[in-house]
């Protein structure tokens, strides 16, 4: 099952634009970057669609904008892998930081799997948008009572208060011209802020891209004819080939390679005395 994907399978070399595009075909959505799913509702809602009526999606918030909200959504989502019994453990506090290449990774296995069950072809009774209206519509009927009657207390306040409408004009000009000048530097700090990420995330990519291509050549030279069987080649594909970056891999590795000097020691001794 493609639940257990090793780091050097080939989900995990799906750029970007395709993780987006896959997104943004099937759930209707138009997502233009990886963080923009970090709340854990557009996965949630994948595995809903994979398992149609799996996921409660009145408990899914799609507006999650804090982390305590995403981590609620990150929340039903293991349970529900757990009810699936799908082994995949969520970094919640890693994806809940934004950071593109943890929610890069995690979207990439999340489409492998997907892609596994039924061959990743899609539900055409599945309606993404209707699943998820009906969801924030169960979701905010509770709230929905207290907003009209709080509207009610401000319509009313408004009203009582109608004599006090007469704000100077003077001071209304002012505190917007502080305003649009407060504005301009905000957007000028965030645009210089994105600037920054986006410089970041290309640094984080190259040196992505660095390190598989070391992690390739030593695929490669341990799969060749002459070293394939050797202890050593063996305990480096345990570990490349991990179904998840534990410790329990290197642990293994390990005890093979000490298995092998034994035996290898005992082997000698038995034809020293044959000897």
């Amino acid at each position: 099952m493609a639940s257990n994907i090793g780091m050097m399978d080939s989900a995990y070399f799906v750029g970007r634009n395709e993780i987006l595009t896959w997104i943004n075909n099937r759930l209707q959505l138009n997502l233009s970057r990886i963080e923009e799913a970090a709340s854990g509702a557009v996965q949630c809602q994948m595995i809903d669609m994979t398992y149609p009526g799996a996921v409660p999606m009145h408990k899914v918030n799609f507006d999650a904008k804090s982390e305590y909200d995403m981590i609620q959504n990150y929340k039903v989502l293991q349970e529900v892998l757990n009810k699936l019994k799908i082994d995949k453990h969520i970094e919640v506090n890693r994806l809940v930081k934004g950071r593109p290449l943890d929610n890069l990774e995690f979207l990439q296995w999340l489409k492998r799997y997907c892609d596994s069950v039924n061959g990743g072809i899609m539900n055409e009774n599945y309606d993404p948008v209707e699943r998820r209206l009906k969801g924030g519509k169960e979701r905010n009927s509770k709230g929905s009572l207290k907003s009209s009657k709080s509207l009610q207390a401000n319509n009313l306040h408004n009203l009582a208060s109608g004599d006090a409408a007469g704000i100077n004009k003077n001071t209304v000009s002012k505190q917007g011209k502080t305003g649009v000048a407060a504005s301009s530097s905000e957007v000028r700090a965030l645009s210089k802020e994105i600037t920054d990420l986006k410089l970041s995330v290309d640094l984080l990519e190259k040196e992505r891209d660095f390190y598989f291509a070391k992690l390739r050549d030593i695929e490669i030279l341990c799969q060749s004819t002459k070293v394939e069987n050797h202890p050593m080649a063996v305990a480096i594909k345990k570990i490349l080939y991990a179904a998840d970056a534990k410790e329990s891999a290197l642990d293994e590795a390990q005890e093979f390679i000490s298995q092998s000097v034994d035996n290898g020691e005992t082997d000698e001794a038995n034809e020293e005395e044959t000897d």
